[in-house]
């Protein structure tokens, strides 16, 4: 049947979709923050209902695997994870930034470099290289953007940076060659990619799967709280 459901909770998108070996049946998205923990449930759950499937009838649940928010992450995997638990299903980690990029694949021209990233913190961000044709060219890494960042890339030919950090980029690189695209994460493309992983049974392990944080969570103590001092 190859019906797979996919989540993307990776940054403030809230965002479900179904597939069906490959054909996107529903998707639902809530674009607002700090929503994660109590509307992904209900989400999965009404998409199910618009779309007339049960959980009983799924094949594998896909999830973005990071990088992107500590919290919307974990929220996402666990969730992921119990439902593949409850169902005897596989699961399938996806890249965030490898989703991210498969959005402009069909529009890229030829020779374009495509760099999607995640905000991180101040002027960094978390991000990957890709050629048109969704090849890897840098692995995941955080960068702090400069205005010689990706010059390599910029003074061959055009670069689509896209993501939620793209706007921030935007403000410090201004190379004519740079394009940048508000596009951002979404479960319709965590589940494109699913299904090449599903065909090649490239499944993670249910119990042992984490997401990709790329770095560590901190807690920073209150300074105003002297119970937290």
């Amino acid at each position: 049947m190859g019906l797979i459901l996919s989540i993307d909770t990776a940054v403030s998108v809230c965002s479900v979709a179904l597939h069906q070996k490959g054909k996107l049946l529903g998707l639902l998205e809530m674009h607002q923050e700090n929503v994660h923990a109590q509307k992904l449930m209900p989400a999965i759950k009404g998409l199910m209902e618009q779309v007339g499937v049960q959980s009983s009838d799924l094949d594998s649940v896909a999830v973005s695997e990071g990088p992107g928010s500590y919290t919307g992450l974990r929220i996402g995997v666990s969730t992921a994870k119990g439902i593949a638990f409850a169902h005897n299903i596989p699961l399938i980690g996806v890249g965030t930034l490898d989703a991210l990029a498969v959005q402009v694949k069909d529009f890229a021209e030829a020779g374009a470099v495509i760099i999607p990233m995640i905000d991180a913190r101040r002027m960094e961000v978390y991000s990957k290289v890709f050629d048109s044709s969704i090849a890897v060219l840098e692995e995941l890494k955080p960068v702090i953007i400069e205005e010689t960042s990706y010059e390599e890339y910029l003074e061959k030919g055009l670069v689509y940076f896209l993501g939620d950090g793209a706007n921030k980029v935007s403000r410090v690189i201004q190379h004519p060659n740079a394009r940048y695209f508000s596009l951002t994460n979404s479960a319709s493309s965590v589940g494109e990619l699913a299904l090449l992983k599903f065909e090649k049974e490239e499944f993670v392990d249910v119990a042992y799967f984490e997401p990709n944080y790329l770095k560590e969570f901190r807690v920073v103590k209150s300074k105003k709280n002297p119970l937290l001092s």
